[in-house]
């Protein structure tokens, strides 16, 4: 992927992705395409026997490999642009309260990296059974500069039934919603994340995928760094009548908002196969 060193902006960012440049195609000899034909079309039914024979026979094998391009998502953290991961730019129609549309702009990129320090201890202790491939985190701000979100990707190390228990765990036990699991922000010294810490953090979303081995989530808080002494999680606070400073300042739907758009953008990008939402 092309995650450069730590990288941020005052307002707008500078173009800085790079793409790798395609090597040339040699042509080919008339003899060796036949050749690779015959190859292809004998390996396809090679292949389709296969998959034939696992689905008359109920092989469990079969059952228990991951859903399609599951490793190809594995290793998209390195291999995908990092604008199609975090996009400068999100467009929230209707995202926030009251259906109102928000528009994010992403401020700055953390540097790849594991996860050693990037979670509070009992959240990287409610994770650690999926394991940490890569995490990756960007952090946007409002259209109004008056709130900052960050944003994660965590990609894991397990498969597909690790992943579904994980699923099961955190909807089971409310563990998206616990205050000690909220996900850590990303501060950025000289951006409207600068005073973006721990005690700055206001609502939060966990969403544990299943077509994929990523967990997506999201964090948000006033730009001006104030502390935030009653956090609430993302969809309580987008309750409509809700009362506290997070739900007030909408910072419930800026962190589901985001949070929603990456995972879509995500899905589209490395993970085609359809998952049945909760």
């Amino acid at each position: 992927m092309a995650f450069e060193p730590p990288v941020h902006w005052t307002a707008y960012e500078a173009p800085t992705e790079t793409t790798t440049q395609l090597r040339p195609v040699r042509t080919r000899h008339p003899s060796r395409v036949l050749a690779a034909a015959v190859c292809v079309v004998f390996g396809l039914g090679l292949i389709g026997g296969a998959v034939t024979g696992s689905w008359l026979t109920g092989d469990s094998a079969a059952d228990a490999t991951a859903p399609t391009g599951y490793a190809e998502a594995r290793g998209s953290w390195h291999s995908v642009p990092v604008d199609t991961l975090f996009p400068r730019t999100i467009e929230g129609n209707g995202a926030g309260p009251g259906g109102a549309d928000r528009d994010w702009t992403r401020i700055a990129v953390a540097p790849d990296s594991n996860c050693a320090n990037a979670f509070d201890p009992l959240l990287r202790k409610a994770l650690a059974p999926v394991g940490c491939e890569r995490l990756l985190r960007a952090t946007y701000t409002d259209a109004t500069t008056s709130s900052v979100i960050t944003v994660g990707l965590l990609f894991t190390e397990a498969q597909a039934p690790a992943m579904r228990t994980l699923r099961t765990r955190f909807t089971g036990e409310g563990l998206a919603e616990r205050l000690d699991l909220m996900p850590r922000s990303y501060p950025v010294d000289g951006t409207a994340a600068a005073g973006f810490g721990d005690r700055q953090r206001a609502s939060w979303t966990v969403s544990v995928l299943t077509d994929a081995p990523v967990v997506v989530y999201a964090v948000s808080g006033f730009a001006d760094g104030r502390i935030v002494t009653d956090p609430q999680p993302a969809e309580p606070a987008m309750v409509k009548g809700a009362t506290t400073a997070p739900a007030q300042a909408g910072l419930g739907h800026e962190a589901k908002g985001i949070a929603d758009r990456i995972e879509r953008a995500l899905r589209r990008t490395v993970a085609p196969v359809p998952e049945t939402r909760r």
